[in-house]
This record gives C-alpha cells, sequence and structure tokens, in this order.
C-alpha cells in the first residue's frame, strides 16, 4: 500500500506529541473497507484487501512513511478543565494530500497505549468502532461535515469494560484533528510561543487566506465560530445529538468528530440526552448551540495572548466573534429549517412558524424524523400522513391550524410544488440510523453476525429516497424493508443511554 504521506504535524516540535508506535494486536480481521471513500483518497479499493492493509489498519504494520504519534491536547469536560488529555488511544499514522489537492489526517483509533493514556488500555470495542464507522457515513450522506471511517478491523483479542468485549481498531480520517483543547493546552502552559505556532499552523493548513490580512488570529477565531454555527445547525436538523461535546471534542475545521455517546431523537424533546454520563442535560439536544458557544470562549480565552499582539482592540474583536457565532448559527438554523418546511427563502418572521411546528410535535411525542417526512407529502396528500403522525389521539385535528397557516405561507412563496417537494426531500430523511436498530445491528455483530450491519449501513447511505432504501433483501419486500428501517421504536425497544466506550 502506498499512502504518499507528507507529515506536516509531525514536523511540529516535540512538545506538540509524543512519537508511539502502535501495539500490535494477535489476529486482525479485517470487517469493513469504504472503497468509495478510498477512490476519494486517491487509493485503491483492491489493494485494500490485503492481508498486507489488515495487518496496516490493525497497527501491526506501518505503512511507508509513516511517523506514527498522538497528538497532545488539554480540555474542558463537561465545563470542569482537565490540563493534559492527549491522543489515549488514537495513533495519527501521517498526512495524506488526495488527487483534489486536499490534506487529511489517517489515524488509528484503538491502536493501543500512548503517553496519554493515563490509567486506559488505548483500545477500542467492536460495537463502538462499528457505531462511529456507520454514523460518520449517515451523516456524510446528510452532507454534513464530518470524520469517516476509511476500514474498520477486529483485532481477535478482548477489551476488559464492564465485561470482556471483542476488541476493534478504526482507521478513521479527518480534515484535521486539531481541537480546541490543543489550543488549550499550551495556554495552559503559558506557552506563548507554541500557542502561535499551533496558531500560523492551522491558518496556513485551513484558512490560508487568513494570512494576507491584518487580523489574523481574530480572523481565525471568527473562521471557526462560522464553521461551528454552521455545524450545529445542520446537527440539529437531523435530530441529532452529540452527547459529549467537550472542548477536546471540537474540532478546529467544524467537523463532527469523536462519536461516542451520540444518537438520534426519536420523539421530539429538546431535551433528550443519550450519554450515560450526561446527568445534568449538559449536551442535551436544545443546548448544543449554547455549548458551541460556551466552547468558542474557551477558544477565544485561549487565543488572548496572541490577539493582544494583534490589536489593542483583541478582546473587542473576540466579542464580535462570539456574538457573530450566536447571528451566524441563527441565520444557519431558520435556513435548515426553513429548508424542512419548504421555504424557499425563510424570514425571521418564519421563526414562529417552525418553533409551532416543534412545539407540536412536542406536545403531541411525535416522531421527528417521520413527522418532517411527512410534512413533505402534504402537498400531495392534504396532511394525512402528517396526521398519522402527529395527530394519532384527535385524528388528526391538531395538524389542521398550523397546516392551514403553513399553506397561507407558501402562497407568497415564489417555488412550484414539484420544486418545494424536492427541496424538502431533500431535507427531511427518510431513514435515519435509528438508535434500537443500531443497538440491534452492534449486537449481532458483537456474536460474529455483520449482516444486520451492513444492510443498516446500505440504508442509511441512502437516506433520502424510499426507493433507494431497499436492500436487496429477498426476505422482505419493498414495503416491509422501508418500514422496518423507519418505524420509531417500540416502547421495549427504546435505547435510552449510549456509551462511549472507553
Amino acid at each position: 500500500m502506498i499512502f504518499a504521506f507528507d507529515n506536516s504535524y509531525a514536523r511540529l516540535p516535540d512538545r506538540f506529541h509524543a512519537r508511539v508506535i502502535p501495539t500490535a494486536v494477535a489476529q486482525p480481521a479485517l470487517l469493513q473497507v469504504n472503497e468509495d471513500f478510498a477512490r476519494q483518497l486517491g487509493l485503491n479499493p483492491s489493494e485494500l484487501h490485503t492481508q498486507e492493509a489488515t495487518d496496516i489498519f490493525a497497527g501491526n504494520r506501518l505503512p511507508e512513511g509513516a511517523e506514527p504519534l498522538a497528538m497532545a491536547y488539554a480540555g474542558h469536560q463537561f465545563g470542569s478543565f482537565v490540563p493534559q488529555l492527549g491522543d489515549g488511544r488514537a495513533i495519527l499514522l501521517g498526512e495524506r494530500v488526495t488527487p483534489d489537492g486536499v490534506r487529511v489526517d489517517i489515524q488509528l483509533k484503538g491502536a493501543g497505549r500512548t503517553p496519554f493514556s493515563r490509567s486506559g488500555d488505548g483500545r477500542a470495542c467492536l460495537g463502538p468502532v462499528l457505531r462511529e464507522y456507520l454514523i460518520s457515513e449517515a451523516m456524510h450522506a446528510f452532507g454534513i461535515p464530518t470524520t469517516r471511517g476509511l476500514a474498520a478491523v477486529a483485532t481477535g483479542e478482548p477489551v476488559y469494560r464492564e465485561h470482556p468485549l471483542p476488541g476493534a481498531i478504526l482507521t478513521r480520517v479527518a480534515s484535521s484533528h486539531v481541537r480546541v483543547g490543543t489550543f488549550e493546552y499550551f495556554r495552559a502552559r503559558q506557552d506563548s510561543e507554541a500557542l502561535k505556532t499551533l496558531a500560523d499552523y492551522v491558518i496556513a493548513r485551513h484558512f490560508p487566506a487568513l494570512a494576507e490580512t491584518d487580523q489574523t488570529y481574530s480572523g481565525l477565531l471568527d473562521a471557526v465560530a462560522t464553521r461551528q454555527a454552521d455545524l450545529i445547525a445542520a446537527w440539529m436538523s437531523v435530530g441529532f445529538i452529540h452527547g459529549v461535546m467537550n472542548t477536546d471534542n471540537m474540532s478546529i475545521v467544524g467537523e463532527t468528530i469523536d462519536y461516542g455517546p451520540c444518537a438520534f431523537m426519536d420523539s421530539y424533546d429538546p431535551t433528550t440526552v443519550f450519554s450515560s454520563i450526561d446527568y445534568r442535560g449538559r449536551y442535551a439536544y436544545g443546548n448544543q448551540a449554547r455549548i458551541a458557544h460556551w466552547n468558542l470562549s474557551s477558544l477565544a480565552m485561549s487565543l488572548k495572548p496572541l490577539l493582544e499582539q494583534e490589536s489593542d482592540q483583541a478582546a473587542a474583536r473576540a466579542t464580535a466573534a462570539l456574538d457573530h457565532f450566536q447571528a451566524r448559527f441563527d441565520q444557519a438554523w431558520l435556513a435548515r429549517f426553513g429548508c424542512k418546511l419548504g421555504l424557499a427563502d425563510a424570514q425571521s418572521e418564519d421563526r414562529a412558524l417552525i418553533k409551532d411546528f416543534l412545539d407540536l410535535l412536542e406536545q403531541h411525542q411525535a416522531d421527528f424524523t417521520n413527522s418532517f417526512r411527512a410534512l413533505s407529502s402534504a402537498l400531495e396528500d392534504g396532511g394525512d400522513a402528517l396526521a398519522r403522525e402527529v395527530g394519532q389521539r384527535d385524528h388528526g385535528q391538531a395538524c389542521s391550524p398550523w397546516l392551514a397557516r403553513w399553506r397561507e405561507r407558501l402562497a407568497g412563496d415564489p417555488l412550484t410544488d414539484a420544486e418545494r417537494s424536492q427541496m424538502m426531500r431533500q431535507a427531511n430523511p427518510a431513514v435515519i440510523p435509528r438508535n434500537h436498530r443500531v443497538e440491534q445491528a452492534l449486537d449481532a455483530a458483537e456474536k460474529g453476525d455483520m449482516q444486520p450491519f451492513e444492510r443498516l449501513l446500505a440504508v442509511v447511505r441512502e437516506p433520502w429516497d424510499d426507493a433507494k432504501n431497499n436492500t436487496g433483501d429477498d426476505a422482505r419486500d419493498y414495503a416491509e424493508i422501508s418500514a422496518f428501517y423507519q418505524a420509531p421504536p417500540k416502547p421495549q425497544e427504546v435505547v435510552q443511554y449510549t456509551f462511549c466506550g472507553t
């Protein structure tokens, strides 16, 4: 395998990382190869199915040009600052420049202990590895910026948590693994030289246009805030809850990273929490924008020495960037949810219409995904499908007043019904990785049966069009397959908590 690495992060000073070799495993077995993604990276998919590739993905063999390292960073975890975290179970093999000129990190997650492991074993369980692979593919299909899995291997060794579990390693690809916590790490050490080196590195790699301005570092804060605002609005539009939005889990480039106790809402409730350790609802669905703003405030504090060097108006510029986050998020949220309602150009006064629809879903404990998908059909069926989702208890009467307001709003909108329907179906997925289906697939995989996982993966890669959600399973016809993956959980299937696997 030829990755043609060009490892810019490895060329940074030693205090940015620790050199470390992956720990070999007993019997690596290839579970997944992301062939379409491999082609985008300029890799030959056929080479990824070889024993050599399996050994590389397992950490048993280093590819030519790799300079494996664990990155140093700190982080606020549930609001409490931890001055040293770092990659405790992840090892960056190196960076590859893709055929279209994009530089990406290639990392092994679960590849063994590093100097940052503390008391951890540096390993990952099969379930969390496959969860991240699956949900990151769904996020990519939704068009939401995300890290992605290139491959997953079983290690042939147990990982000990509450009880022994099969081990696995994920090969993860990201535009960058630099986090808000990376800046916090050097700020906590009052290492202004390293802080500037890091900021200049991030600007050169990810925001090169800023280097030509006289507001380089305040511009960096503003650029990161803009990407985060767009990202959180995108999450919320599909009912996604990250679960652990610590600053060490917040990518500086606005990608979804570190899929731990993440999940998707079933019934709409802005207070929904899935993480088993989020006792106070800090990272609830409805809190995600507020927490992103909090994290960005931590980034601003970390950049303070650089902002002060740049201008005596540093505080004002930092405040402006943080204020811009809120304004940008409000704009992005309105645009996303406006599309979900079929509005060509949502205006500020449309917030009330969107909020009232969400209140309607909450009041009737209606399914978030299916209700918006049903609304996509309301122009054709008069709202019958929506009434079945929302108004089951009162024969659909709950929807009628809101639908009348919605139709009145659409009357002043320039789109045709066909254009509107198409837009709504590209904003309201038919299928998401429903938590109970994910858990069923992972349970089967842990017992050696990968078929449920493969079927679910095929479905979530085509989330928009019902006609594409037939996985070809001869045991069920199309209608049964569609209903199976779109159906909300039965009471006994509801997933209350999810776990990160550390």
